[in-house]
């Protein structure tokens, strides 16, 4: 199914071993109250009643005389300790442990049965109750009320030498939450007691709320109260040095009757499933930083299956898990929620929705699942393997999407998982239209390998190729509102509420966005493309920083790769992709520099090698995938060969990368261009290659067309071909590509150009002049005038004019360019 849960926990295998080995002893020693009196086969007493911040777990049972023992199983140690046991039948509502396990509170209300006499004060139903554990000592009510009470202990460090005050928070039936401060003392060696337990100070927390929400992984309470009918969500952040602080207030639009009550992760009473408590709206708080409130309306479907108690939420990391078992289940994508597709929505029909459990669970911190019906604790884990093999069924877009973020986001063995995404994306290459999936897949992988590096990445690397999103998900509709603000209530911000509020603002005064972009990249490249075109090249000092970039991305890329390649890449030097590199370096360096405060600048540099060298990586992986599905070797590249099926399949494939990269203008690994232009001189007829060169989709790269010259013999077909790729040739690459053809066409080209090169600077002298310095014989005129110039002005400057590639020189033809310049100099 979608959803791993993977035991952490077992109150039958991790709890009742262990008491029945009490029982066993107690009964051995004839002790009362060593023990409870556990029944052998029946165990249903047995519960969890808590689990602590630092994921100690609380458990209660009582024996066949009714006796309450509570224990606790320490998460780190894997073992059971007994806490204290009350030899009355009494029925646990709530019960909490401070973190150096020296006190215990607990609320208890009596068992319900017939005929028994009420053993508490006249008037109260519930005893709450402050008992001294280490060692088991004195019991101090604190309250006796005739309404149900929770306790919490708060934890403000969880690895931190013991407090001298401990912080305990009640919250009463009767709409009121109250923190007592405890302090401790030690007597006799390592005997905690209650220091001046005669009073202890306490004060108001809340009052007049509907509904309750303790954050145990980072001690918030939140809960909402009624203003004028209006539903306000209220947090406050408890602290160890401060007592606690009201963060914020957020309006809702949601409808709470002020007769209703409700709690969430405080404990796990029985009292809570009661129907009278359970009427009410499900609701769950998730953290999250992205200033923006979200609405989503979802239909039932089948209105007529079961419906169960309610809507279960589960905290995934990255993630929200909504569902209800046989009618719909959601991943909410709460770390980027800008677009609606990068979250997953199955309706009933789904077999996800089947396969999920149908008992209630609660979601608790560090993505932990508790069952209290079963007494298993679970990691809830996205189940990698199933969304993969949903995302190769799927045919909606926006389920693939949001399932191709899912799995990336899993973020184990991303080698093995990126492969397959590869081999989905070669067999669906054509079969998305709502986004080009290469894209999607290289932004989207490429921000999840640098991510876990610094939380900050996630609104300066785009996670996404997508801006936009207007195709309808069927069965639901989704409204996105700015929270308004002023909202927060204290300045002095320390991590996460730093970040909520620096975002807060981003999202009110709308500034722009911060996410990275190759723009300044482009602009940039075509300036140096253009100087070089022109020979205005701007500062060596500046190209050379910039190859060096290239270089060194190269390098770190080659050595997390150790595998030998297939494909020919990365053996020439692709000097406009190197320039491209080496600029995408420089420019995402400064973004970060500019954004990440407080990060090395080692390790911002060390990050940008790693991702630019993760976007070539990517591309190189779905070539080597290609080539190798069809079997390819580099040495079967030949332009004098028929091409074959699987070469045009790569040649689709290596367009299509193309494609996603050009639109993006992302790097590509150097010898690509080479490459795909054999494979299109190998797949193309000749008026659709050179329509690929004319339109920008393949470039003649001096390595490809070197190779071409030297390949092709000059039969009347390959004559065509050669002529036609040397007429658009750049000027300077045209005159060396034409001193390797041995051939009339690269003659006049060579004789042209060398002629043009010597008289363009040419200044016209006087006949006599030359004609009288000149002691050739005059046989023909013209040429023997053409000749005299061009001697001249080539023993001028013997270094700078010297004459190359004359091997391949037609001697007719410079007669025949002599006689062209000659009419022109005569004004013939």
């Amino acid at each position: 199914m979608a959803l791993r849960l993977i035991a952490d926990f077992d109150l039958g295998k991790d709890v009742l071993p262990w008491l029945r080995a009490q029982l066993a002893a107690s009964a051995a020693a004839g002790a009362r109250g060593g023990g409870p009196g556990v029944l052998e086969n029946n165990y249903e007493c047995l519960r969890v009643l808590n689990v602590e911040r630092n994921r100690n777990i609380i458990y209660t049972c009582k024996d066949d005389k009714g006796n309450v023992f509570f224990g606790l199983y320490d998460y780190q140690t894997k073992q059971n300790e007994h806490l204290y046991t009350f030899e009355k039948d009494l029925q646990v509502v709530s019960c909490s442990v401070n973190r150096e396990k020296t006190l215990l509170a607990t609320s208890l209300v009596q068992a319900a049965k017939e005929g028994k006499s009420n053993e508490f004060q006249p008037g109260s139903k519930c005893l709450t109750l402050l008992v001294e554990i280490h060692p088991i000592n004195n019991v101090k009510v604190l309250k006796a009320v005739d309404s149900y009470i929770w306790v919490q202990f708060l934890y403000p460090h969880v690895e931190s030498r013991p407090q001298p005050e401990n912080h305990l928070l009640l919250l009463s039936e009767e709409k009121y939450i109250e923190q007592f401060r405890i302090q401790v003392v030690q007597e006799d060696g390592n005997r905690v007691v209650i220091k001046s337990s005669g009073h202890l100070p306490r004060e108001r927390v809340a009052e007049d709320f509907v509904w309750a929400q303790w954050d145990m992984s980072e001690q918030r309470l939140y809960y909402i109260d009624l203003k004028k009918s209006r539903s306000v969500l209220k947090c406050i952040q408890f602290y160890a040095d401060e007592h606690f602080k009201l963060m914020f207030e957020a309006p809702l639009d949601i409808s709470l009757s002020d007769s209703g009550f409700k709690l969430v992760n405080f404990g796990y009473s029985d009292l809570q499933d009661q129907e009278e408590l359970s009427e009410h709206l499900t609701l769950c708080v998730f953290t999250n930083h992205t200033g923006h409130s979200k609405t989503f309306t979802t239909s039932l479907g089948n209105v007529d299956s079961c419906v169960t108690k309610g809507i279960t939420f589960l905290n995934l990391d990255y993630y929200v898990a909504v569902y209800l078992p046989g009618h719909f289940f959601h991943l909410l994508n709460i770390q980027h929620p800008d677009l609606i597709c990068h979250s997953l929505f199955l309706t009933e029909n789904s077999e996800v929705i089947s396969m999920l459990p149908h008992s209630p669970l609660q979601s608790l911190s560090g993505s932990l699942v508790l069952d209290s019906c079963s007494g298993k604790l679970y990691r809830a884990l996205l189940n990698q393997s199933y969304l993969l093999e949903f995302l190769w069924n799927t045919r909606l877009d926006c389920e693939k999407m949001a399932l191709l973020h899912c799995v990336l986001s899993c973020g184990r063995d991303p080698r093995r998982l990126e492969a397959k995404i590869i081999q989905w994306i070669s067999e669906n290459i054509s079969a998305c239209h709502s986004f080009d999936l290469i894209q999607e897949f290289i932004i989207a992988s490429s921000y999840w390998s640098i991510y876990p590096e610094t939380s900050n990445m996630d609104k300066l690397l785009p996670y996404s190729s997508l801006l936009t999103w207007d195709t309808e998900i069927p069965g639901i509709t989704l409204v996105t509102e700015e929270i308004p603000l002023p909202l927060m209530k204290v300045h002095s911000f320390k991590g996460y509420w730093e970040k909520l509020n620096s975002n807060l603002e981003y999202v009110k005064y709308s500034k722009p966005h911060l996410y990275y972009n190759n723009s300044v990249v482009r602009r940039e490249w075509h300036n140096l493309i253009s100087e070089e075109k022109t020979g205005k090249r701007r500062s060596t000092v500046y190209v050379r920083n910039i190859l060096d970039n290239a270089i060194k991305v190269i390098s770190n890329l080659e050595a997390k790769n150790l595998e030998p390649r297939l494909t020919p890449l990365f053996q020439e030097e692709d000097n406009h992709q190197q320039l491209l590199i080496g600029l995408m370096v420089s420019e995402l360096r400064d973004h970060l520099l500019r954004h990440l405060q407080g990060v090395e600048k080692k390790k911002i540099e060390q990050m940008v090698l790693d991702y630019v060298s993760k976007l070539l990586d990517l591309i190189c992986q779905i070539l080597e995938a290609s080539w190798r599905k069809h079997n390819l070797h580099p040495w079967t590249l030949h332009f004098n060969r028929q091409a074959s099926a699987a070469e045009f399949a790569v040649f689709h494939i290596m367009t299509r990368i193309l494609e996603a990269t050009n639109t993006l203008f992302l790097p590509l690994p150097p010898g690509f261009h080479t490459l795909h232009m054999i494979l299109g001189v190998r797949c193309l007829p000749l008026h659709n290659l050179l329509h690929y060169i004319d339109h920008g989709v393949l470039l003649l790269t001096e390595a490809a067309v070197t190779r071409l010259m030297k390949d092709l013999d000059n039969t009347e077909k390959n004559e065509k071909l050669k002529f036609s790729i040397i007429m658009r040739l750049p000027p300077l690459t045209g005159q060396k590509i034409c001193r390797l053809w041995d051939h009339p066409v690269s003659s006049n080209i060579i004789s042209r150009n060398h002629v043009k090169r010597l008289l363009q600077n040419y200044n016209k002298q006087p006949w006599s002049s030359v004609m009288d310095k000149s002691s050739f014989s005059v046989e023909f005129l013209p040429l023997n005038y053409f000749i005299h110039i061009l001697t001249d002005i080539e023993s001028s400057n013997p270094a700078l004019y010297a004459f190359e590639g004359h091997d391949n020189v037609d001697a007719k033809f410079v007669e025949e360019a002599a006689l062209k310049h000659t009419a022109m100099l005569l004004g013939l």
